[in-house]
């Protein structure tokens, strides 16, 4: 990195932003208070708050949001009649999974390799603290030039829709002339990118019945309808022999314009195993970034380790459906419901039931601001251009900020590149990238400010 006083204050500060993320990363702030403690997601939300405190912010409060999760909102006045931005991330984050497979403990951040691991620490504990890294490299080079505000969300992960409520509640919380959503990622470490496109999603739960009672396959099976069985028809109808999504009646054709993403590439970053065919068609960028993907995410079923020889009379499991920009998501959501039920076999007794949604998101990049993220980002990578990418993932409050806001131009950057591997085990930060992007959010503010 070019030598400029923003970046060596940025690198100056870094042994403390290690200190800070192992912090906040220790909190077990999942927002599934089925599993974890409700207390660790609001203790990771008052550090949060202090924090913002601590770096002069007023009117700092946690926002008792409609889905019983906490977010947490600072302001930080600028000089008089500047513009304000809206910097975002979240504290909270996807479960563990399976702490066994973790070479280190999930909740303590660990250097191995160069790089940080712990739950969260790229999704999106991480875009905390460069949020933070970013203000205190100003404050130290001559003050921030904006206004700042910023929310830091509690239940991103669930998709839950706290945040996006309350925003719509109290619309003038979050009005800003430009936000900063720090939970998205480069293409790859090294490569500066904004997100401009996210795909939306739905969740929904399936249940199937067909008997009073489990049986005994031996005495009933082969006339008794299986309820396993029959979710197992249904699932697999929602993917063609080649693995591509096919939900009766939604568009699966799109293409992608933009940043491509080379088979071999999508294979390193997804790790697939040898000799294992991608599934779908088109190009990897149209699979991930221009057509929907339907995801089993869980099914209720006897696990092999003592099962019963039986025929089960009841089967359950959600579904995760992503769809791209120019699909509504409620439109989808219908859609897949609909084919759940045209594709249940035997007569069986079905019930959808959606418990989550967001839809999906085109920012403007030919805004003011993202130009002034491109000179930004020219100078944090020396001898990179910044690229356009989308992203399979969604983050509904985007599309909620752009309908409040119509005139804010939103850009997405952030610390989940592929080597990251969020929500998987082993989830990771590079510091070199938590550094870069730190200093490219400081001159974009700087730049923004300018222009």
């Amino acid at each position: 990195m070019s030598s400029n006083p923003v970046a060596e204050t940025v690198a100056s500060l870094m042994p403390r932003a290690r200190a800070e993320l192992a912090e906040l990363v220790a909190f077990k702030s999942v927002a599934d208070f089925t599993q974890f403690p409700k207390s660790e997601s609001e203790a990771a939300a008052n550090w949060v708050a202090d924090a913002l405190r601590a770096e002069g912010f007023v009117d700092v409060a946690l926002l008792d949001t409609p889905d019983g999760t906490q977010s947490v909102y600072g302001y930080l006045p600028g000089p008089e009649g500047a513009k304000t931005v809206l910097l975002y991330a979240h504290y909270d984050v996807q479960p563990p999974l399976d702490e066994a497979g973790w070479s280190t403990p999930p909740f303590e951040l660990t250097e191995r390799d160069g790089r940080w691991y712990g739950r969260g620490a790229a999704d999106c504990k991480g875009g905390v603290i460069m949020h933070l890294l970013a203000l205190r490299a100003l404050k130290a080079n001559g003050g921030v030039p904006v206004n700042i505000k910023v929310i830091a969300e509690g239940s991103e992960e669930q998709g839950t829709g706290g945040l996006e409520r309350y925003a719509e509640e109290h619309p003038e919380l979050l009005e800003a002339d430009t936000i900063v959503i720090g939970d998205a990622g480069n293409f790859r470490v090294g490569l500066p990118t904004v997100t401009t496109t996210l795909r939306g999603m739905t969740l929904v739960r399936v249940r199937i019945d067909t008997l009073a009672g489990n049986l005994h396959s031996g005495q009933f099976g082969g006339a008794a309808p299986d309820a396993l069985a029959a979710m197992i028809r249904v699932l697999d109808s929602l993917r063609a022999e080649d693995g591509s999504t096919t939900v009766d009646g939604l568009d699966a054709t799109g293409t992608w314009e933009g940043l491509e993403y080379t088979e071999e590439q999508f294979r390193a970053d997804a790790k697939v195993l040898d000799e294992v065919g991608l599934i779908g068609s088109g190009s990897v960028a149209d699979r991930l970034w221009a057509r929907p993907a339907v995801t089993v995410l869980g099914i209720d079923c006897p696990p092999v380790v003592g099962a019963t020889p039986s025929v089960h009379s009841s089967a359950r499991a959600l579904i995760s459906l992503r769809v791209p920009p120019g699909v509504d998501a409620t439109e989808a959501t219908k859609l897949l419901q609909a084919h759940v039920q045209a594709h249940t076999p035997w007569g069986a007794r079905v019930t959808t039931e959606q418990i989550g949604q967001g839809q999906a998101f085109r920012a403007d990049a030919t805004s003011p601001a993202y130009q002034a993220m491109a000179d930004a980002m020219a100078v944090a990578y020396p001898g990179e251009t910044m690229q356009y990418a989308g992203e399979g993932g969604s983050i509904p409050l985007c599309n909620t900020l752009a309908g409040l806001y119509p005139q804010a131009e939103i850009l997405l950057i952030g610390l989940s590149e592929p080597e990251a591997q969020i929500h998987a085990v082993n989830e990771s930060v590079s510091p070199e990238e938590l550094e870069r992007l730190s200093v490219a959010e400081a001159l974009f503010l700087r730049n923004y400010a300018a222009g």
